[in-house]
Formats: structure tokens, sequence, C-alpha cells
């Protein structure tokens, strides 16, 4: 039997956790790469907080963080051993940001696809710490004290991620610019024109397909002007002719949705920097690509 005061402990309880929630999607999000497994965290927090002794606890927003936080680095670190058994190239599973670009941050940053990429070389505690740096703003106090470390190992954490960054990833161009040129990309893949392939791509562009497996998808990434170029051309008359695109927003960037009559059959998300076409991401995995197709239909 419950009383009012444990009814209304609840209440507040679920206040407390729902004003907070989109916070720890984002950083579970950027810390996994995956929706799904951060809904998982959010599930799993939801539950631990229900279970707590709250009348102890003086910051909620707080106390939700440091254990949403915690729990997506123990995902993160035995999600490493899954992602070493996945068959060809993982991408991270791609969102619609159009409702909030920010995805629950202060800012918008480490939500794009390459960056969710390039993290995922980091460890699960250097990447987190930059996410909670540079994505939601914490001082590197608060950081330090989520993470159990010291504020100058949180500082030598978040360095060495931008730094890995800053090497691996060059300047992007504005939204206009990434449409414009992601447009361009498109009718020349659609008729395979290989010259004007080779004029939107970087000289280094690399093409990534995550298709888990599925049969006709590339196992490696495919490096180079020429081989990209190629490769895009002679698989465009068996993929482009029965095809739709839709634009859509994908993890901050204008993107593009493949569709076969219906069914989406993949989602292209690029990187853009002022050399051209840096990255190509081709998400093809079945489970990814219903995820995102779902989130679009709420």
């Amino acid at each position: 039997m419950h009383t009012g005061d444990d009814v209304n402990s609840l209440e507040r309880a679920t206040e407390q956790f729902v004003a907070v929630r989109p916070q720890l999607f984002g950083i579970a999000y950027r810390v996994l790469g995956s929706a799904a497994e951060a809904e998982d965290v959010c599930q799993e927090t939801w539950v631990r907080w229900q279970n707590t002794d709250r009348s102890e606890i003086v910051e909620p927003a707080a106390f939700l963080t440091t254990i949403a936080t915690r729990l997506a680095i123990n995902t993160a670190q035995s999600a490493r051993v899954r992602r070493e058994a996945y068959v060809g190239p993982w991408l991270p599973e791609p969102i619609d940001t159009s409702p909030d670009p920010q995805v629950g941050a202060e800012r918008a940053e480490a939500v794009e696809m390459a960056v969710l990429l390039l993290l995922e070389k980091l460890n699960p505690v250097e990447r987190t710490a930059y996410v909670l740096r540079e994505a939601f703003d914490y001082p590197y106090r608060q950081v330090a004290d989520i993470l159990e470390t010291s504020e100058a190992n949180t500082r030598q954490l978040v360095s060495r991620a931008r730094k890995h960054l800053a090497a691996e990833r060059r300047e992007q161009v504005d939204r206009t610019e990434h449409r414009r040129l992601l447009t361009v990309f498109l009718t020349a893949a659609r008729t395979g024109d290989l010259r004007a392939l080779e004029d939107v791509l970087a000289a280094d562009v690399v093409s990534y397909t995550d298709g888990a497996g599925m049969r006709g998808a590339s196992r490696i990434p495919v490096i180079g002007i020429v081989h990209v170029s190629r490769y895009l051309a002679a698989f465009a008359p068996r993929f482009w002719p029965e095809s739709d695109v839709r634009w859509v927003e994908a993890n901050g960037r204008p993107a593009v949705l493949v569709l076969s009559g219906r069914n989406a059959v993949a989602l292209l998300s690029v990187d853009v920097s002022a050399e051209g076409i840096d990255r190509l991401m081709w998400v093809m995995s079945p489970a990814k690509l219903a995820a995102f197709v779902a989130s679009q239909e709420v």
C-alpha cells in the first residue's frame, strides 16, 4: 500500500529524471555512438534512481548525470569487444537531430557522424571527458569527479581527444556548402559520372559502408579518389535506378535517405571540408536504418 508521501516522492523523482533525461541521452549517445544503447543507459539510470534513498541527494541532476555517464563508460568497454567482431566497417547509429540540434547539450559538439567515428578510436574515458567538456561545457572539476580522477588528468584526457580529432579531420564547410556538394555528388553518383565525382571528392576520400555483414555491402573501407570514384561508378547502374532519395537531417548535418519503394536501403552522410568530400558514410545496417526511420515517424 503506497502512502501519499510515497506517491509524492515518486512523482518528484519522475519530474527530476524527465527534466535531465535529454542530457543523459545526449551524453550516452555521444559516448556509445548508438541510440539503442543510450536508451538502455537512460532506462537503467531511471531504475537506479527509483531505488536510491533520494532524501540524501542534494543535486539530483548531478547525481543522475554521474550514474548515466558511468553506465555509458561500462557499456562502451563491453561494446568494444562486440565491435571487434562486427562484419565490415562499423558506423555510428544515425539520429534525426531536427527536433534537437544539440541533442540535450549546451553545444552541438561531438554529434556529427565523422566525429563519433573518430571518437571510437579513443578509449571510453578519453571519449567521455571530451564529450562532457566540449558538448556539455562541464567544468574540469566536475568532469574529474564523474570520472573519479584528478583535474590535471582530466585536462590531459580532453587535450588528447582534441589533438586526435584535429589530426584526423579538416575544418568543415558550412551547412549551405555541405548541402550543395552533397547535391552535386548525388547527381554524379547516380549517373556514374567519373569526372564530376572526382571534382567533388577530396584526394584522400574514404568511403565506409556499414552493412552489418549483409550481402553486397563493401566489407572494407574504399580509400582514395581514384578507387572511390570507380567504385561508385561501378555500382551506380545496380544501386540507383530503382531508388528515390529523401533529404533528412542526421547528426546535425543534411543527409540523404535512399529508398527503394517504401523501404530505406541506405542513409548517406558525408564529411565535407574545403578540399571536398572527405568521408562518405553509408549506413545500410537494417537495424540502424529501421531505428532512424522510426524516429522520423514519431
